[in-house]
């Protein structure tokens, strides 16, 4: 009885040593990630997050929230979430929360790209100065970003230099390039001077035509040479957007008018991505035309799943939680196999972006309610028990309609009709 006990507690230590061995060895791997090694990694998908459960955000998430939500969002697969800005205390939480998680659990995964906002002089106000910046607010954004970053080496990956911030239609504070440029500039040397570590990728991230990719207004020698300073290109693309805009790609064409009415909407979509690829494809055209050879990734697309609009029923007819969920795995497949990263927009619907109208598309762009009820992209994952014990704001995480895709698809809208369109 004596050796059997002897081997029996032989096997338990030698059971817990190599249990140690194996989260030490996760723990290595946690810390020793870099953006080089992330990005572009279909292991690792990536997020836009917001967070905010309320319709203000001076109502802040708390940290309890905040690991809620990173809880949830792990078990989706997702390893990378993107935050906009540092005035509010929520994007720094964030990183706060996620290093809580993992001195919990050596095994959690989960890294930041950190947005630093950018504004032109007097954004906001009537008269913006669309040709000087708002150096105290972007200061103050840049140092707030070094210091998290410098704080949480093994979190913080990427830092993001403005948000939509050179695009002419932010007409509330859009900069001139060599604004941006500036800033990058100032990150890569601090890189140099041992000042921040060589292995957070610095971008910016915008849209498309902002990166050279639309219309020659915004080719200049100043976009160029930020071309140069960047680590990888992030930028935006939104079809949805143009289902209004510029509906080239949107619409029933006559040889579908007999399909049936998931086979049209089915057909719609697949333009869609496709013209978000054009858009991909014209800012590497631009790129290699100016002798730079860089990563691109998408730092924004999406599609929301209600609006009352202009993309509502009756007008684009673009919205709806099928069309959504189309478009998110499109674009996750097109991306998987380009080897492109895809902070997709975005993770929660935030209600306070469109106040004025809470039927507003801006509110609901979330792959999951504010409720945390998961919209049909999702279905798949709550069938497989994912989010198994894991809630928002109390609530377990189920499917919208009641899983009932009949339901949904009672709402779906199908696009006009082209040959209707043009007579």
């Amino acid at each position: 009885m004596l050796k059997l006990s002897t081997k029996i507690v032989g096997l338990i230590m030698m059971t817990i040593v190599l249990s140690c061995n194996s989260s030490v060895k996760q723990q290595k791997k946690v810390n020793s990630m870099k953006a080089s090694q992330i990005l572009g990694n279909s292991n690792y998908l990536a997020i836009s997050y917001g967070g905010y459960r309320t319709n203000s955000r001076d109502v802040q998430p708390t940290i309890r929230e905040l690991k809620e939500d990173m809880l949830i969002l792990e078990a989706a697969g997702i390893r990378i979430v993107r935050t906009y800005n540092l005035q509010y205390e929520k994007a720094s939480n964030v990183v706060k929360a996620i290093n809580e998680l993992k001195k919990e659990n050596p095994s959690f995964e989960m890294y930041v790209m950190l947005g630093a906002w950018i504004d032109c002089k007097g954004a906001w106000t009537p008269h913006p100065n669309h040709d000087l910046e708002d150096e105290v607010n972007n200061t103050s954004e840049i140092e707030k970003a070094v210091k998290l970053a410098n704080q949480y080496p093994d979190i913080v990956k990427i830092i993001s230099v403005g948000n939509e911030a050179m695009v002419h239609w932010a007409s509330s504070y859009f900069v001139q390039p060599w604004v941006i440029l500036k800033w990058v500039n100032h990150l890569q040397k601090l890189k140099q001077d041992g000042k921040l570590s060589k292995d957070v990728w610095i971008t910016s991230s915008d849209n498309f035509a902002s990166w050279g990719g639309g219309d020659t207004s915004y080719h200049n020698k100043d976009l160029e040479a930020l071309y140069k300073a960047v680590d990888y290109v992030s930028m935006h693309t939104y079809p949805m957007h143009d289902t209004h805009y510029n509906p080239v790609f949107w619409g029933v064409l006559p040889e579908e008018e007999s399909l049936s009415k998931e086979d049209k909407v089915k057909a719609a979509m697949l333009r869609a991505k496709k013209y978000a690829i054009s858009q991909y494809d014209s800012v590497k055209k631009y790129m290699l035309s100016i002798g730079v050879n860089k990563p691109i990734h998408i730092g924004e697309t999406g599609w929301a799943s209600r609006s009352n609009g202009i993309y509502g029923p009756n007008q684009s007819n673009a919205t709806d939680e099928f069309k959504e969920a189309l478009y998110y795995k499109a674009m996750r497949e097109w991306t998987a196999q380009k080897g492109l990263s895809c902070f997709y927009f975005e993770a929660f619907d935030e209600n306070w972006k469109d106040i004025v109208n809470p039927d507003g598309s801006e509110n609901y762009f979330g792959l999951f309610t504010i409720n945390g009820t998961a919209k049909f992209a999702l279905w798949d994952l709550v069938d497989k028990g994912v989010f198994k014990g894991l809630k928002r704001n109390g609530n377990p995480i189920v499917k919208t309609y009641n899983g009932d895709k009949s339901l949904l698809m009672d709402d779906v809208m199908v696009p006009q009709i082209k040959s209707l369109q043009e007579h």
